[in-house]
């Protein structure tokens, strides 16, 4: 798999509370902190989107966003005007459509869709260090564009409650999250750390080695070596790059691939040790106590 994809399946990506909102007039809704990501699109009219220590975002037909950082978080069609509790409106009416000051055949309303993207508490810092507290994709990019036959059907599916469609509304929105994702490490203004290096030629193509091989022992010289730089020029980037040196970034890697492993299977730590490049069952618990904190054992047991 490639780095993206295998830091998801690290991540162990979940959908929840997939909603339609449709809303006229004047109105403007505040929400509480919530886990992890928020993501969703405008399929009709335009609105703001905010979150504290945020810059507003000023979001039409076709545009997507993305709100990290467990913020409070607000939409509205007026930043002036004074919010409502947005949790109150929601819990009479959800999973169903959320009608605000409108109605189904009113032409000028704005029709926004989304939902939550949750992660394995003990990976998630491995995405949301490097993520800004919003994001906004526009309709006229490329993936957004791609995205259009998406949100069509994520329409669909949030407007009828069709057998199934709660399944369906939590899949769109994990495909939603990732094109995202996408859309991020494409723009010109990229993400910090991993994510954000995915974009650079060589680096990502360092960072793709380290995923696929992670039991090979790589040295610099070697992952230089690979994708065409000298050794003190790869060491220099991948650390201005990822924000750790590519050794240090590989050891991480390794141990939080192991620990997935292991709280995924019942195999034993030696067995994890050794697929993960450690001659010794000790050396490995050391080395994962020094990464996580815990020992191989204790970090079976957390809670997912």
């Amino acid at each position: 798999m490639d780095p993206l994809s295998e830091m998801l399946t690290l991540l162990n990506v979940e959908a929840a509370l997939p909603s339609r909102f449709e809303a006229g007039g004047d109105w403007s809704l505040q929400f509480l902190e919530f886990q992890h990501i928020k993501v969703g699109a405008i399929l009709a009219g335009q609105c703001w989107i905010t979150a504290d220590g945020a810059e507003p975002l000023l979001l039409t037909t076709g545009d997507c966003y993305l709100l990290a950082s467990a913020r409070k978080f607000g939409t509205a069609s007026d930043l002036t005007l004074e919010p409502v509790d947005g949790h109150a409106v929601f819990e009479e009416v959800y999973p169903k459509t959320v009608y605000y000051n409108t109605t189904p055949d009113d032409p000028d309303r704005t029709v926004i869709v989304g939902g939550a993207v949750r992660f394995d508490e003990t990976t998630a810092a491995l995405l949301l260090d490097h993520l800004p507290t919003s994001v906004r994709i526009s309709a006229d990019t490329r993936t957004a564009k791609a995205l259009r036959p998406l949100l069509e059907l994520l329409g669909e599916e949030s407007l009828h409650d069709s057998p199934g469609s709660m399944n369906v509304r939590e899949q769109l929105t994990k495909v939603l999250f990732v094109q995202a994702l996408r859309a991020m490490i494409e723009s010109g203004d990229s993400p910090t750390g991993w994510l954000g290096a995915l974009a650079d030629e060589s680096i990502g193509t360092a960072l793709d080695l380290i995923h696929r091989k992670a039991s090979h022992r790589w040295t610099v010289a070697e992952l230089a070596e690979q994708v065409g730089m000298s050794r003190s020029s790869f060491a220099l980037r991948f650390k201005n790059l990822v924000g750790l040196p590519p050794l240090d970034y590989l050891a991480r890697w390794r141990i939080q691939a192991a620990g997935r492993a292991l709280r995924s299977t019942d195999r034993t730590v030696y067995s994890v040790a050794t697929e993960f490049g450690y001659g010794s069952e000790s050396a490995f618990s050391a080395a994962f106590k020094r990464v996580t904190g815990q020992s191989p054992a204790r970090y079976r047991q957390l809670p997912r």
